[in-house]
Formats: C-alpha cells, sequence, structure tokens
C-alpha cells in the first residue's frame, strides 16, 4: 500500500459524457504511497473538469496526526478498517452516506454492512487485502508461510529481511506468533511479544516502506509485506514469494472518506461514486494490486490477476487471516510503548 512520494496530477480537459453532471474546482486526496492510480485521477479530472492533487502518507498513524491537527488541506482520506472509527469517534469524518449514492448497487454485499462502518454511511471500498511476508526464493528456500522469518530469521536470512514500521499490522503478526489474537491485553502474552521482537530485531536489515522496487532489485531478500505490492515485486523479479503465515495474518480493506472540515465537498462526493464504477475499481487494482470490493470490477482487471496467488488467498491459507479489529485504548498503549522500545 505505501511509499513516502508527493504526487500532483492536474489536467484542465473537458470530456462531456451524458448523463454525467459537470463540475469544476479542484480536489485534495491525501492516500498512501504508490496507491493511487494516476490514469484513474486523469480520468476523473477529464470527466469532471476538477484538478486533483494527491498527497501521500505512510501509515495511518501519520494520517490520522496530521488531520487532527489541523489545517492541513485535504477533503478526502484512505484509511484502514480498524482506523475508520477511531477518525469517527474523533470527528473527523464526515457522514457523506456514500449508501445513497448511485453508483452503491456496485458495492460486493460482503462490503456493505461492515463493522467498522455499519451501512457504510462514512466510506466507500478502495482497496483490500492482506499482510504476510514476502520471500525472495533465490536467498532462501524454506518455508515462507510463517512469521518466523521476521520473529526469529533462519540464517539464510539475517541481515537481509525489512519490518515494515506499521505497528497494528506488525504487532498483530507477532501476538498472533506467539499465540494470541490481535488487540489482547494480557500482558504476560504482551511480555513474550516484546522479547521476541527485541531479539529479533538485531536480525533485521531495517524497518522501513517501499519494498516494491528494492526487494524487486535484490536489494532485500525478505520483508513483512502487502500482499499487492508482493504480487507487484514478482512481477518484476520472479523470485519472490508471498507467505501466507500459517500464525495467523491480518486482512484489511482501506476505504475513501471525506474529511468534516473538506473545502470541496461536493467534489469528493462526486470521486466517492466515481470510484464504486466497476470499470474505475479495476484501474486503481490494476495499479496497485489489490482487489476492490466492487462488483463487476473483475472483468476489467488485468489477466494476471486474476489469478495471481497474492490478491486471491489460496484455500489452504484462508483460515489463518484474521480481520483486524479496532483495537481498546488500552491495548493500544501496550503496543505503543512495545512499538517505542523497538525504533529506540
Amino acid at each position: 500500500m505505501k511509499t513516502t512520494t508527493r504526487a500532483t496530477l492536474l489536467t484542465a480537459t473537458l470530456l462531456a459524457s451524458a448523463g454525467i453532471a459537470h463540475a469544476e474546482g479542484e480536489l485534495q486526496i491525501y492516500n498512501w504511497g504508490n496507491y493511487t492510480s494516476p490514469e484513474l485521477i486523469e480520468k476523473f479530472e477529464k470527466q469532471y473538469d476538477i484538478d486533483v492533487t494527491v498527497t501521500d502518507y505512510d501509515s495511518n498513524t501519520t494520517a490520522l496526526t496530521k488531520i487532527e491537527a489541523g489545517g492541513h488541506g485535504f477533503d478526502i482520506v484512505v484509511p484502514s478498517a480498524n482506523y475508520v472509527p477511531i477518525f469517527v469517534e474523533k470527528g473527523l469524518l464526515m457522514e457523506a452516506r456514500p449508501d445513497e449514492m448511485e453508483n452503491f448497487k456496485n458495492v460486493a454485499p460482503e462490503w456493505v454492512d461492515v463493522a467498522w462502518d455499519p451501512g457504510r454511511h462514512y466510506t466507500v471500498p478502495w482497496q483490500w487485502g492482506t499482510t504476510g511476508v514476502s520471500v525472495n526464493t533465490s536467498a532462501y528456500s524454506g518455508d515462507v508461510n510463517t512469521s518466523a522469518i521476521f520473529m526469529d530469521p533462519p540464517e539464510e536470512l539475517i541481515g537481509k529481511v525489512n519490518v515494515v514500521p506499521e505497528m497494528n499490522d506488525v504487532m498483530s503478526m507477532a501476538i498472533m506468533y506467539a499465540g494470541g489474537k490481535a488487540c489482547t491485553e494480557d500482558k504476560e502474552l504482551l511480555k513474550k511479544v516484546r522479547d521476541l521482537l527485541v531479539a529479533a530485531k538485531p536480525k533485521w536489515m531495517s524497518m522501513d516502506y517501499g519494498m516494491t522496487d528494492k526487494m524487486a532489485a535484490n536489494d532485500v531478500m525478505a520483508s513483512v509485506n502487502w500482499s499487492g505490492s508482493s504480487f507487484r515485486i514478482r512481477k518484476n523479479n520472479p523470485d519472490v514469494v508471498y507467505g501466507y503465515p500459517k500464525e495467523g495474518y491480518p486482512i484489511w480493506m482501506d476505504s475513501v472518506a471525506i474529511l468534516t472540515d473538506a473545502k470541496n465537498v461536493e467534489n469528493a462526493k462526486l470521486f466517492m461514486n466515481f470510484i464504486m464504477e466497476p470499470e474505475n475499481a479495476a484501474m486503481i487494482s490494476a495499479f496497485a494490486g489489490y482487489a476492490n470490493g466492487i462488483t463487476g470490477s473483475e472483468e476489467f482487471m488485468p489477466e494476471d490477476m486474476k489469478t495471481a496467488p497474492e490478491v486471491n488467498v489460496p484455500e489452504e491459507f484462508k483460515a489463518a487471516g484474521t480481520f483486524l479489529p479496532t483495537c481498546p485504548s488500552t491495548a493500544q498503549k501496550f503496543y505503543t510503548a512495545i512499538w517505542t522500545e523497538l525504533q529506540k
């Protein structure tokens, strides 16, 4: 989902389209890095005569902190499911009622009445996927379907492993590896997790984002990583495979929401409706390599995505996946304390 770049995509061409209302002005999107299709943005700009600026962030925490501070100028944000309730509780998201928009009918049934946004009063699907491990099989030919890749790296991978600094994903995988469940408040288990992570860190190469290019170039041999990123890596480097940790791995969805202090609300609503059109949702997926939650988008997908094991979870690994809940504040404090120590 994720690297850090700033991209500004502008065009002033109007494409007349029957049945499509003319709009104008601008739209400010705040999204994960390397996650927004330039082709999609160009199409939206031409269709509505709206200038779009996309600014990237590298984590849910970064986005939340910046938006909560105010003065950001963004209209749209794309938080992960477990962060949506936090944004709502803090009064940062507008109840834009996407469930009443024309294209909402295209949202797949399983993504309509979701726990983090019942009935979809605030958000619409952007993309969904899993967090696992990407491994270069030219460096390691053993079992890749385990979090031991980073929790207890095999000898061949010591000093060659990256861990993306996304706290909730990594902490959840570490807790599952230690035999617990996401959002646990079990202090003894968390002490074990802390000890395992502290012992593992000296065997890591880095804690960084942007693995899509680095692993494709053989600069990193293994990483905690997201499914779509791993799919894109494999397309450029067939030695890289994606592992679904048998101890447990996170499933997530990122969704588009409008901020309460958005200045271009109507344009933001147009964008929400626009991305629920199957052909447009497929453009999002084709760029970043993740599924999107929009029925009918499959027919517009690239052929290699339709069967990719990174995008379509193999049956044998489905049971180990867990959709990450929003953790209680007490659990979050424990995780933050461990994470802070790990980053020293």
